[in-house]
């Protein structure tokens, strides 16, 4: 696990690539602050997961997060899976960007 500011937790992301995972975290501080001007933001936790789709000629690494945002009022949720991670980190942290109040 990768902690990011003390509330800004990445599983899974130890495995990457450097290159990758500076892009994850800019990506993630960038969204991470304009959650936390919608709402007071205890907890941000990404949960990375790899995938394999067997039985095609061309075996393509899948990308499923889980992301997680714990405020003072709610907890919100949003998952995804996509071939692309920096795709899918984008869509599932747009999810809980519009999802939060």
């Amino acid at each position: 696990m990768i902690e990011l500011g003390g509330n800004i937790k990445l599983v899974g992301f130890k495995d990457l690539e450097p290159a990758k995972l500076i892009v994850v975290k800019k990506m993630v501080g960038t969204y991470a602050k304009k959650i936390a001007e919608k709402t007071s933001l205890k907890e941000l936790k990404l949960d990375l997961k790899t995938v394999h789709n067997k039985g095609k000629k061309e075996e393509k690494q899948k990308y499923e997060i889980n992301a997680k945002v714990v405020s003072d009022k709610k907890e919100y949720n949003a998952d995804i899976a996509e071939f692309n991670l920096f795709y899918a980190l984008d869509r599932v942290l747009t999810k809980l960007y519009n999802s939060v109040k």
